[in-house]
């Protein structure tokens, strides 16, 4: 659980930044996390949109095909400070043990 929360977050926090196609969040991600699963990060993106945390919409093509991008919502972005608050509490927990 503490590892999809951490994700989450990092997809939200992405997401904050700006809107981005499914394959680039995979691949910041994969960077991150290499043992996690292709299938399970594209499964949390969808279970944001779900959630109503994130929303999906087709970008412009160039010539390839088309890409679903993913934008946050003003419930992600309350979701992403509440994440946030938990992150930052369990790093002060874990500086407290010299960790």
């Amino acid at each position: 659980m503490l590892k999809k929360n951490i994700i989450k977050l990092c997809m939200l926090h992405l997401l904050t930044v700006s809107d981005r196609y499914g394959y680039e969040v995979l691949s910041l991600l994969h960077d991150a996390f290499p043992d996690t699963q292709e299938s399970a990060i594209y499964v949390l993106l969808r279970e944001l949109c779900r959630e109503k945390y994130t929303e999906s919409y087709t970008g412009e093509t160039s010539g390839g095909p088309a890409r679903k991008y993913y934008r946050i919502t003003d419930s992600g972005r309350e979701e992403y400070g509440r994440l946030m608050k938990i992150w930052r509490a369990l790093k002060e927990s874990l500086e407290g043990l010299g960790i």
